[in-house]
């Protein structure tokens, strides 16, 4: 247990050493990321449910979205703040992380 806290303490005081370049938190386009929480854009994206996840641009108008989910993993970026996703929304997809849409302003 103190080797696992000893651990933790290490990767927290050099996230926290180095805020310009993110090492947990505040990733760049293209790195790997577990969350869109890590992200400087927001968005956690992965091309398959077994490929490794990398921060990427949110979606742009006229662009193919997902909606807000609270898994912070998405197949397609949600919308830039201003636009919405509009699409299918069904339970199913909803679940299986598919209900893509278009983002629009409206």
């Amino acid at each position: 247990m103190e080797k696992v806290l000893i651990l933790l303490l290490v990767v927290l005081a050099v996230a926290h050493a180095a805020p310009e370049r993110g090492i947990i938190i505040n990733l760049e386009n293209g790195e790997l990321c577990l969350n869109s929480a890590q992200c400087k854009s927001g968005c956690c994206q992965h091309s398959s449910a077994l490929s490794l996840a990398r921060c990427e641009d949110k979606a742009s108008e006229n662009s193919e979205c997902s909606p807000q989910t609270i898994y912070g993993v998405y197949y397609k970026c949600p919308c830039e703040r201003g636009l919405t996703c509009e699409g299918d929304k069904s339970i199913v997809g909803s679940i299986t992380n598919t209900n893509y849409g278009i983002c629009l302003d409206l």
